[in-house]
């Protein structure tokens, strides 16, 4: 295996302490596929132009994915499972310590749609408001009375803490999000939260994850003396107990917001809301050797992602 220095190797792991999180967003999006160790990549924003130009010295390019297969959200009163959630961005490591986040041109998030159980007659009915009641009457057809939600981005990523992703109970960064509900009658513009007000979810690990390290080259093929490194965090649970949630928006073109807000008790202040992803994994890619690949890391890594593409 070839010999690389305590400054690349404190420069490598340093760079995959940019932890992840979170939850569903979104309905997933179509990626590229990707072969061997690079396939959890599949939407790094390897050429956005800030990861273009990390040199490898004073900036560092990494790709960060963090997936869940299960969890739950607690909001108010009601609990809504979470399906399948993506976590991708893109971390600038600056040799002063400092970082920032670069967000795919999609989105941070994606996730599949999950079902709200008991539908609109369990947000709801029953109700003694006429306007209402007309509604539950007509819920005897399961595509009516059926809600999907989805969390999806409302706004980018920031509070980045790299040494929350070895650690608990430490929030690892802040997302904003928004949850949107989908029913015939609820149309296609009702969420919980906004852009302007939204669902600041601060998630940190529950337990400490196991770590790995993994050898590949640049096409994706394990290989000991490969050009890239993967760090792999598996078996955390991730969440947080301490959001607000804001109440309803454009339900029903409005009219419904207050009957989606009373049944589920909405506005909700912090500490009564809860997040929860069972059983994440978190992966962190970067050239084994940014500063072997200076001035042009962040090139490279472009380089390597697309060599990589099936």
């Amino acid at each position: 295996m070839r010999s690389v220095s305590n400054r690349t190797r404190i420069g490598l792991l340093a760079a995959f302490t940019a932890f992840s999180a979170v939850l569903s967003t979104g309905s997933a999006t179509a990626a590229t596929e990707l072969n061997g160790d690079w396939a959890p990549f599949d939407r790094c924003p390897v050429d956005a132009p800030a990861m273009l130009a990390a040199d490898g010295i004073n900036t560092i390019a990494t790709c960060i994915a963090s997936s869940s297969v299960t969890g739950s959200i607690t909001l108010g009163k009601s609990k809504v499972p979470t399906a399948n959630s993506d976590l991708q961005l893109g971390v600038i490591q600056r040799s002063d310590g400092t970082n920032s986040l670069v967000a795919p041109p999609e989105g941070a998030l994606t996730a599949d749609a999950a079902e709200v159980p008991g539908g609109l007659l369990g947000l709801m009915c029953p109700s003694a408001i006429p306007f209402v009641s007309a509604i539950c009457r007509q819920l005897t057809d399961n595509n009516l009375n059926r809600i999907t939600a989805t969390i999806e981005p409302a706004g980018a990523p920031r509070d980045f803490n790299m040494v929350a992703a070895f650690s608990t109970g430490e929030p690892i960064l802040t997302i904003p999000v928004r949850i949107h509900l989908r029913n015939p009658f609820l149309g296609d513009k009702c969420y919980i939260g906004t852009t302007a007000n939204p669902v600041l979810l601060k998630p940190q690990n529950l337990n400490v994850p196991s770590l790995s390290l993994q050898r590949f080259a640049a096409d994706g093929t394990r290989d000991d003396e490969g050009e890239m490194g993967r760090y792999t965090f598996a078996g955390a649970d991730q969440g947080d107990a301490a959001f607000a949630v804001p109440g309803a928006s454009g339900c029903g073109a409005g009219l419904l917001d207050w009957a989606v807000n009373l049944k589920t008790g909405l506005p909700s202040a912090a500490g009564k809301n809860s997040v929860k992803l069972n059983d994440t994994s978190t992966y962190f890619g970067s050239p084994y050797d940014p500063a072997g690949l200076a001035p042009d890391e962040g090139k490279k890594l472009s380089e390597f992602w697309h060599s990589a593409v099936r």
